[in-house]
């Protein structure tokens, strides 16, 4: 019997493979910025907008906030829907939530941007609060995002909530708000980068996530 009672997805590489929608969105701020896109595009999946263009391109804070910008104007009109769901998420979403356990979303993305997305694939109704993101840069962080999403749910134990993602900051994000995490392999992160951050579960697709997480 799992001894979770609370679950935290993340959605960019857990609940949608968005990495078309991303990397189109990434390249055509680059390539406006005057910039060489890098080869390894996959470290783009998973870290927040604002840290990517900056760790990884070297833009300063102003050529920072024009990036993104533009990113945000593709995305929020054409990327966000070169996107789909992973195969097996829908029945494990519906078999937890038939099992009784509380089901949430906390991702780096920005709020607005998830609601739609998850309303857009018919998966909003199984969530009682998506956290995310503002678009105005704030509440950036995974740490920041499980923080909102555990006050907006009301939860003051978090000995029974279960921080789900497929990236290293969803591991340190969760540590650091004194949660667990479940690394899973079916997104962008690779079994080494999960445990080296050091995930406290790994699962390697939505089926054998819910027989873990079942009740």
């Amino acid at each position: 019997m799992s001894k979770f009672n609370t679950l935290l997805f993340d959605l960019d590489g857990t609940l949608t493979d968005s990495q078309e929608g991303i990397i189109n969105c990434m390249r055509c701020a680059v390539e406006k910025m005057g910039y060489d896109m890098p080869e390894d595009t996959q470290k783009f999946l998973g870290p927040p907008l604002y840290q990517s263009f900056a760790e990884f391109l070297g833009m300063n804070e102003e050529q920072v906030n024009e990036a993104v910008k533009i990113f945000r104007e593709r995305y929020s009109t054409v990327g966000l829907f070169e996107n789909r769901v992973y195969d097996g998420i829908s029945e494990m979403l519906q078999r937890l939530k038939n099992d009784g356990l509380r089901l949430m979303v906390a991702t780096s993305k920005p709020r607005d941007y998830a609601v739609r997305i998850l309303e857009r694939f018919g998966l909003l109704p199984f969530f009682e609060v998506v956290g995310g993101a503002e678009l105005d840069g704030t509440r950036n962080y995974k740490h920041e995002v499980i923080e909102y999403v555990l006050e907006k749910a009301g939860i003051t134990d978090r000995s029974g909530v279960l921080m789900i993602g497929d990236r290293k900051q969803d591991v340190l994000g969760a540590h650091k708000t004194g949660l667990k995490c479940m690394g899973i392999l079916w997104g962008y992160g690779s079994y080494e980068e999960l445990t080296e951050a050091g995930t406290d579960l790994i699962a390697k697709t939505p089926k054998e996530a819910a027989d873990m997480l079942s009740a």
